[in-house]
């Protein structure tokens, strides 16, 4: 199973490192906490697309391609909020999100706005990149099949996403400049991977 998540992984979404496996062993520890994390995470996905469609307004094809990722978000994070009603679980306090925020410092802040943009479409890319190769392990790696449907559907959704992001910066941006920006960006980000602290509470 390591070998064919790590050939996913590298083939489909492009990351260079995989989650350690004992990441899923660590996120049994406490059910309420990470559906808590999940549930904030497509939260702050459907906020994030509202605030891309708003800076760019106009750029028709990105408002028609986000407008409907935004429904689906938010419908994640209701589906989210059932699952923990359903078990008897309490919605918890939204956490800092590390992994974003390292990704956040690694944007550029200056320059052409299509760069700034091309930055801001790479950032989710690699967000959904990474959420899918998670929900992929939670999918595959926990003792309830129940929640392993659940996972499998949340995954192929971000495999989906992330695909639309990196559509949208090519259909704006030259290819070869979002392919150089884009390897940098997945070089990066095994930087703040390795920096991390492994925790069973957080998706990323």
């Amino acid at each position: 199973m390591q070998a064919s998540l790590s050939q996913h992984t590298k083939n489909i979404l492009g990351l260079k490192l995989p989650t350690d496996p004992r990441w899923v062993d660590l996120t049994t520890i406490s059910l309420e906490a990470i559906l808590t994390d999940h549930a904030y995470c497509e939260q702050k996905a459907a906020l994030t697309c509202i605030s891309l469609i708003q800076r760019y307004s106009d750029r028709k094809e990105l408002v028609q391609a986000l407008a409907p990722i935004v429904t689906e978000e938010w419908g994640h994070f209701r589906l989210v909020l059932a699952e923990l009603e359903k078990r008897g679980l309490q919605l918890g306090k939204q956490r800092k999100d590390e992994y974003v925020n390292q990704l956040l410092l690694f944007q550029k802040k200056g320059g052409h706005i299509d760069e700034r943009m091309l930055d801001q479409l790479l950032t989710m890319a690699l967000i959904e990149a990474r959420s899918c190769e998670r929900f992929k392990r939670l999918s595959e790696g926990l003792n309830d099949n129940y929640l392993q449907s659940f996972y499998r559907k949340f995954m192929e959704s971000e495999a989906g996403h992330y695909t639309l992001f990196i559509n949208l910066a090519d259909l704006y941006i030259p290819k070869d400049k979002v392919r150089k920006r884009w390897n940098e960006w997945l070089a990066h980000e095994i930087v703040i991977m390795k920096d991390l602290q492994l925790r069973g509470d957080r998706i990323h």
